[in-house]
């Protein structure tokens, strides 16, 4: 049975701001930024998408959440990695690198192959 595509979605969204935030702390806005910019700008994530993550990933004990100042000196929560976010993010690494070579076996497959 076939993962739904929200499930998938949400993973994926879930693995690349664990990503961003391991790279450094980050405030919301910051780590839409950041995954825009390591991505070479292919990939543009929503704020709707995003703060239920974030939301979801801090719940989790994933990340932790604490306020500062941003460089406009808005007020906002920054976020960074805890270790069970690491674990997490290792984990989904590799899963998401076994699905890639599995997915890239598929199409390369040649009729002489099969």
């Amino acid at each position: 049975m076939a993962p739904k595509q929200n499930d998938l979605l949400q993973g994926t969204l879930d693995m690349m701001v664990l990503k961003a935030v391991s790279l450094g702390p980050l405030h919301g806005y910051g780590v839409l930024l950041r995954i825009q910019q390591i991505s070479g700008n292919r990939l543009e994530v929503q704020q709707g998408s995003l703060y239920p993550a974030l939301y979801r990933l801090e719940h989790e004990g994933l990340i932790a959440a604490e306020w500062g100042q941003s460089e406009n000196n808005r007020r906002a929560r920054y976020y960074r990695l805890m270790a069970a976010g690491r674990r997490r993010l290792r984990a989904e690494t590799e899963k998401w690198n076994q699905m890639a070579d599995a997915i890239g076996a598929v199409l390369s497959a040649s009729p002489e192959e099969v």
